[in-house]
């Protein structure tokens, strides 16, 4: 190679030998220095949370573990038969919380450590107090992955370590601009010191040599927390049946919502979503109609609102009254999109009498609700907020004459959707026990 052409970029990374078992109670920064004196500056510690856990005493019987999963657990991310992945105190979602019956005595299980960022920030301290050098300190664990097969190691913890290198704003060697390139630096540093520690060698700890750049040596830097998605950036939060659930218990009524314009792809997805809901002889009773422009959705709520106030002038209502009542109407005006869903008895039976044509028309009025649930619980999945308002069936003929509808569409309220302009309060638990009767 010419003496003038730059030296490639390359690193070592190496397994220390010789750390013994380690004890609850162990000093694990002065068990790594007795091993390994030779540690530099800029050198990162890949350090399993395994001996981090023994060494604080996160160990208990093996008979607690179902307890211990579910003292570890903020919520069920997914079930499969009795395998549970879960979301952690700590904001991990990972299998069983975490809870390891490997490398640990018969008749126990660790937990992983309860501050892992702190747990690096530690041995990094006893670090630079026994041998006086700056290195970065990882602790990862094992995970699994979505839509991969296979296991890898990921940083839990982390001291002294760029753990996201953000290039967002770069450019790439062709001069391209990059919009959402943020590498997870510690964990390819995790899954790197895996290959050489493995998971059955007694060799915990391993060192990457050659990247001092990763390496922040005035500081601690932001930790591991740093790589965890927060909900709101998470678009795969939950398993299948697990979100299923999720959508239909948090699709709540919203009566505030933001400037921000509604995607109307979302809109129709939705749509698409309540076509598949049940209906009586294979039919298609719904049908949508969408207020895209404000001028559509003014000129039919204006009109809802004269008929509204005639009504409640015929019931001798003060005009006091009459301009509360109407003001109920608002979150249909201050909603950026209107969905009008309208029942068509397409397809319908008619027996001839009175008893079963009611009760055809009330499998088809069925029907409309759960396309409309669907729509709602979809809209909710697309992170929309939506109120399902009654005041279209009050004025049927005033709705058809404004959005020029068939005469046999039936407007069966009106869904106000948008951006929510703040969290909903909490909904009041009900015991399913008190709704059900069993035979």
């Amino acid at each position: 190679m010419s003496e003038d052409r730059p030296k490639p970029p390359e690193y070592t990374v190496r397994a220390l030998s010789g750390i013994p078992e380690v004890q609850p109670g162990d000093d694990l920064a002065k068990l790594i220095a007795a091993t390994e004196p030779g540690l530099a500056d800029g050198d990162v510690l890949i350090v399993t949370s395994k001996i981090v856990s023994k060494a604080e005493g996160r160990i208990v019987r093996a008979d607690d573990r179902e307890a211990a999963i579910d003292a570890e657990t903020v919520r069920v991310v997914a079930r499969r038969g009795t395998l549970r992945i879960v979301e952690n105190r700590r904001g991990l979602v990972m299998a069983a919380a975490g809870v390891d019956a490997s490398n640990t005595p018969v008749g126990t299980v660790l937990l992983l450590p309860e501050d892992p960022d702190a747990s690096a920030r530690a041995i990094r301290d006893g670090l630079r107090a026994a041998l006086g050098v700056d290195v970065g300190v990882i602790v990862t664990d094992t995970f699994g992955r979505p839509w991969r097969s296979g296991l890898t190691d990921v940083a839990i913890g982390a001291a002294g370590v760029r753990v996201l290198d953000d290039l967002r704003g770069g450019t790439d060697a062709y001069g391209n601009s990059l919009h959402a390139t943020i590498v997870a630096t510690a964990d390819e540093l995790a899954a790197a010191g895996d290959l050489v520690k493995g998971k059955a060698t007694g060799r915990p700890v391993a060192v990457v040599r050659g990247l001092p750049h990763v390496v922040t040596p005035a500081e601690d830097g932001e930790g591991a927390r740093a790589l965890v998605r927060d909900a709101r950036g998470d678009m795969f939060r939950l398993g299948t049946s697990e979100a299923v659930r999720e959508a239909v218990t948090q699709r709540r009524t919203v009566r505030a919502f933001t400037d921000q314009p509604v995607d109307p792809g979302a809109v129709r997805r939705a749509v698409a979503a309540a076509l598949t809901a049940p209906a009586p002889h294979h039919t298609t009773p719904w049908r949508f109609v969408l207020l895209e422009s404000e001028e559509s959705r003014i000129r039919l709520l204006d009109a809802m609102r004269e008929a509204w106030i005639a009504d409640l002038r015929r019931d001798g209502r003060s005009e006091e009254s009459i301009a509360k009542r109407v003001r109920r109407g608002d979150v249909l005006r201050d909603a950026p999109y209107l969905v009008v869903p309208c029942l068509v008895m397409d397809g319908s039976h008619h027996y001839g009498d009175a008893r079963r044509d009611g009760a055809e028309r009330e499998m088809f009025v069925v029907a409309m609700g759960a396309g409309v649930q669907n729509l709602l619980v979809t809209l909710a999945g697309e992170r929309l907020g939506s109120a399902w308002v009654s005041s279209t069936m009050f004025c049927r003929d005033v709705v058809r004459e404004v959005l020029a509808l068939p005469a046999d569409w039936e407007p069966m309220g009106a869904v106000a959707v948008g951006h929510p302009a703040g969290e909903p309060r909490p909904r009041p638990e009900r015991d399913a026990g008190a709704f059900v009767e069993v035979r």
